[in-house]
This record gives C-alpha cells, sequence and structure tokens, in this order.
C-alpha cells in the first residue's frame, strides 16, 4: 500500500508505505524535493502517527 502526492506549492513529493516484518508493521512516511535531490524519511510503529505526520506535512 504506497501513496504519493505532490504539494501544490513547495514541490514535495509525499509518500506513505506501510511494511511487515517478522516484529509486525511499520509505517514509512517521506518526503522528497526531486529538484534538489533531497529527502527525509520517518518510520512509525503507529498508523494514526504517521497519518498525522503525513497531513502535517501535506498541509
Amino acid at each position: 500500500m504506497a501513496k504519493v502526492e505532490t504539494h501544490f506549492v513547495e514541490k514535495w513529493e509525499l509518500s506513505f508505505a506501510e511494511l511487515e516484518n517478522t516484529i509486525g508493521k511499520l509505517f514509512k512516511v517521506t518526503r522528497r524535493l526531486p529538484d534538489m535531490s533531497v529527502a527525509e524519511t520517518k518510520m512509525f510503529r503507529s498508523k494514526e502517527e504517521a497519518v498525522k505526520q503525513f497531513n502535517e506535512w501535506l498541509a
């Protein structure tokens, strides 16, 4: 499950992915600025925290 959106002003690309390993699920939220080859990624165990970060970066 991966979701990608582009911020309408700042040109950030945001992605949300759900990863599963032997311990459980992890949620990865990444924002990229392709023009400058810059990225920031945060990992969460809670889907609610990941969605909150995604929406914060999207705003």
